[in-house]
């Protein structure tokens, strides 16, 4: 039991889902590096620092034929994160209050382990107890998912954190010493001329913490405990508990230094064969502030030229739209995040018309194989190259599991019950592929929290005439149909 009210009690610390944690983007990354993690439909899977639950509930809720398990060293957001799942009717999720460094093996092995924003922000017993945890619980081909801050960038972040704890000293409040803080830092940043290399530094570490709000910045940026390591100091911890490096849980991006021809030679001569120094070296490169670890047992063998076969286990999905090229025979696909492609390669169009006309559901390769043919791609070693650089630009999508999301809006669309349960209290709702959808729009949020399955369109259009009778009848049909577009393609209603 507490003798003290813990931080996380008295300064609530806001709580979303994370989709780099979701088992199905662990399970894809530890197949596509050639594992044999237990599938996402039957899996176990802990969280460690569970918060309210707000990452492991919708979870459960989407995949109920597995099992999660979360623990929190704060009582309060436990309480809620329960009550909700009392409110759902979950029978295959458990949240309880538990200090760190009393768990042990009574809570049985895991196929998924997450430890988000932990890490860095504990002292060096429960650093440890942390990944020793994960060494005694994760099965031989389980991931254990381990987020921290980085160096080299995270020493910008310690140097400001210390002028802000500096200026906070004899505040006992936990966000007026954050106001305080913050107050400094503005004050450095205007004593400071335009342009300057220190001022621009400031000026972006200022605006991360005003949009993530006080009470992120009170316990991300002034709590007693902040160690940032550099990606060699973790490795080598986790080796010390029987855990190796597997990967990120995204392959990193066209614009990543790792892709440089110039850079890989130099890489090559500093770090050899070693990918733990190369990764390193490359860190120094991007001045890395963060990192999303993915762990797996020492004993594993870990692949990483990406062959056809793995691509052959998973599932793939693409939110990309298609439209007419500046050519006849070209194509531009558009993602919502802005990213887009001109081609004229047949088969990459096959390819992404083909998913991009199952989405938001992910298909296998062998689904649309048939298809693929005719334009002339195949899974060989052109094809695979081909479809792991659209994998790498993100306009495709690897997945382990299929969420079950609809194929198209039903006569009586049901968005999931625990994105509703969200929306009644935050302006975002988590899809049952795990993403976060912003509610801004009051009226969007209300057409969502309507959907439950009961009504048709003439049904929802009257409950909607009720809530905003100010709304001209013909704009509310049209954002409401606007809304069930919407919420369909990012995965929010039920199959």
């Amino acid at each position: 039991m507490h003798t003290e009210q813990d931080p996380y009690d008295s300064v609530t610390y806001p709580s979303f889902s994370f989709i780099d944690t979701h088992p199905d983007r662990l399970a894809s990354m530890a197949i596509l590096h050639g594992l044999s993690p237990a599938p996402v439909e039957r899996c176990r899977v802990l969280e460690i620092a569970c918060n309210e639950g707000a990452n492991l509930i919708p979870m459960a809720y989407a995949i109920p034929t597995s099992e999660f398990v979360g623990f929190d060293l704060a009582r309060l957001p436990i309480e809620r994160g329960q009550e909700r799942i009392r409110e759902l009717g979950l029978r295959n999720v458990r949240l309880f209050e538990s200090n760190l460094l009393d768990a042990g093996t009574e809570l049985g092995q895991f196929d998924y382990i997450i430890a988000h924003g932990l890490y860095a922000w504990v002292p060096e017993p429960v650093r440890d107890r942390l990944l020793a945890l994960c060494g005694e619980l994760l099965t031989p081909d389980g991931v254990a998912f381990v987020s921290y801050n980085a160096k080299p960038g995270g020493f910008v972040r310690s140097m400001i954190r210390e002028m802000m704890l500096y200026r906070a000293q004899g505040i006992e409040d936990p966000l007026q010493r954050v106001s305080t803080g913050l107050e400094l830092l503005r004050f450095l940043i205007k004593a400071r001329p335009e342009g300057d290399a220190y001022r621009l530094m400031m000026e972006e570490q200022l605006k991360k913490m005003e949009k993530v709000g006080p009470q992120v910045t009170y316990h991300d940026e002034m709590t007693d405990a902040y160690h940032p390591v550099h990606f060699f100091e973790f490795v080598e911890h986790a080796r010390k508990h029987g855990l190796q490096y597997l990967s990120e849980p995204e392959l990193p991006p066209p614009t990543d230094p790792c892709y440089r021809a110039d850079l890989r030679s130099a890489l090559e001569s500093a770090a050899g064969d070693d990918m733990v120094r190369q990764e390193q070296m490359l860190d120094f490169v991007r001045g890395r502030v963060y990192r999303e670890t993915l762990l797996c047992r020492a004993e594993r063998v870990v692949r990483r030229d990406f062959p056809a076969e793995p691509l052959r286990r998973l599932l793939l999905a693409s939110q990309a739209t298609s439209a007419p090229g500046e050519t006849p025979d070209a194509r531009v696909f558009r993602l919502p995040g802005g990213i887009k492609m001109e081609s004229n390669h047949a088969g990459a169009i096959a390819l992404l018309e083909a998913l991009a006309a199952a989405w938001p559901r992910a298909v296998s390769f062998e689904e649309i194989e048939p298809r693929l043919a005719e334009a002339g791609f195949v899974l060989d070693g052109e094809g695979t190259a081909l479809l792991m650089r659209l994998v790498v630009a993100k306009l495709i999508e690897l997945h382990a599991w299929r969420a079950p999301v609809a194929g198209a809006v039903s006569a009586r669309p049901r968005a999931s019950a625990s994105s509703r349960q969200e929306a009644r209290s935050k302006a975002l709702a988590t899809t049952l592929l795990h993403a976060r959808f912003g509610l801004d729009d009051p009226v969007q949020r209300s057409i969502l929290m309507l959907l439950d399955g009961t009504r048709d369109r003439p049904a929802l259009l009257e409950a909607m005439k009720a809530e905003f009778p100010a709304i001209a009848e013909q704009e509310l049909e049209a954002r409401t149909e606007s809304g069930l577009r919407n919420f369909y393609r990012a995965g929010l209603l039920e199959a």
